[in-house]
């Protein structure tokens, strides 16, 4: 029997296993996988772990990186998610379209609550005053993107949903390129000198991150994360669609994926690709790398039906919520080293950042296997 307490629930019955897996494999990074490339580059000095070690860095300021490709895939996935259940309100029942909606707006509160909670743990604690609470989060800027997402296919047609998403793109870059406020903007891209930072200083209440100019997750960027999310509702929704001709399904997401990147990088030519500014061009890098991924697992395991090695990632995907609060909230590193210490004190040098990080990743999927196993899933 599937348990269900407050604030877990079941997974629906239909499901693509391929985008549990993506998921999975997306957080699988948060985990701390990203360091084992520089624990076997120490090891076997193999310049391929060098090149994946870098690439599990942010780009410092323009420019792209795998590990950038994290938080954007995410909020791809929970567009994709919506693209596959979600309809209109108005083709529900009075009573559920009112709880749809009451349950998006508690959705949107708790991951806004979260990732405040996220930004103040390991022991720091909220502030007492208000002004140095940062209320700017990954967590939050999921919510937001996805929030929105969702009214827009509750409410439009999707006809005006792609004129939106068109329009943030567009309108976004103008307002960059020409808009000046306070001396901010005006085609300034820079970290202290972009119209970002004007929002940022002026309506973002409490701090910023590590008190900056710039947050990372300010104001203004939310406003083009939100086509990452209904990028993706498109292509849930053309999957549903053509879910019977996997071909053609296949070959056209690839396509829609390679243009997408196309453009990002022609774009990047007027308008840097820049994950911090979370730029148009940024946008359609993220949503073309997103598609392809998601077009690979989805050929590998609901296609061909390699489901095995697919497991894996799906038990971390389908309690996603708990990786990433986990991996503020608990110390692994500490907890890897009490359980496997002796083993790592005894392995040659080169293995021993091999053992702690394999040993974190091991504790945090049988934690998730057992919740999986008891098919716990916690959602907000």
């Amino acid at each position: 029997m599937t348990q269900q307490v407050a604030g877990v629930q079941p997974p629906k019955k239909k499901r693509l296993l391929s985008i549990d897996a993506l998921r999975g494999f997306d957080m699988f990074w948060i985990l701390g996988g990203e360091k084992l490339f520089l624990a076997f580059f120490v090891i076997t000095g193999w310049s391929f772990f060098h090149f994946w070690a870098k690439q599990m860095e942010h780009s410092t300021w323009h420019g792209f990186t795998a590990y950038d490709l994290i938080f954007p895939l995410f909020i791809f996935l929970s567009g994709v998610s919506l693209g596959i259940a979600a309809k209109p309100l108005s083709t529900y029942p009075p009573e559920k379209a009112k709880a749809t909606l009451r349950h998006g707006i508690k959705r949107l509160a708790l991951l806004l609550l979260f990732g405040v909670i996220y930004n103040h743990a390991w022991g720091r604690g909220l502030p007492v005053n208000i002004d140095d609470v940062r209320f700017a989060s990954v967590l939050g800027r999921i919510g937001i993107s996805w929030f929105v997402a969702a009214l827009l296919v509750w409410y439009v047609s999707e006809k005006t949903q792609w004129f939106v998403a068109v329009g943030i793109l567009i309108g976004y870059w103008l307002l960059l390129a020409f808009v000046t406020l306070g001396g901010y903007g005006g085609g300034n891209f820079t970290a202290d000198g972009a119209i970002n930072v004007w929002f940022d200083q002026h309506l973002l209440p409490g701090t910023t991150y590590r008190n900056l100019p710039l947050d990372p997750e300010g104001l203004l960027s939310n406003v083009t994360s939100i086509v990452n999310a209904l990028i993706g509702v498109f292509v849930g929704r053309f999957m549903i669609k053509n879910i019977q001709q996997p071909k053609k399904l296949v070959v056209t997401l690839l396509v829609i994926g390679c243009g997408c990147i196309a453009l990002g990088y022609l774009w990047d030519l007027v308008f840097p690709i820049n994950k911090t500014l979370w730029t148009s061009s940024f946008v359609l890098v993220t949503t073309g790398y997103s598609i392809l991924l998601l077009t690979l697992f989805y050929l590998l395991i609901d296609v061909i039906g390699l489901t095995t090695w697919a497991k894996f990632f799906a038990v971390i995907g389908t309690n996603s919520i708990i990786v990433y609060l986990a991996s503020s909230l608990i110390n692994w590193k500490y907890t890897s080293t009490s359980l496997f210490g002796g083993l790592i004190k005894a392995a040659p040098a080169g293995w021993q950042d091999v053992i702690l990080f394999g040993g974190m990743l091991l504790i945090q999927w049988l934690i998730l296997y057992w919740l999986y196993c008891r098919k716990i899933f916690i959602k907000v």
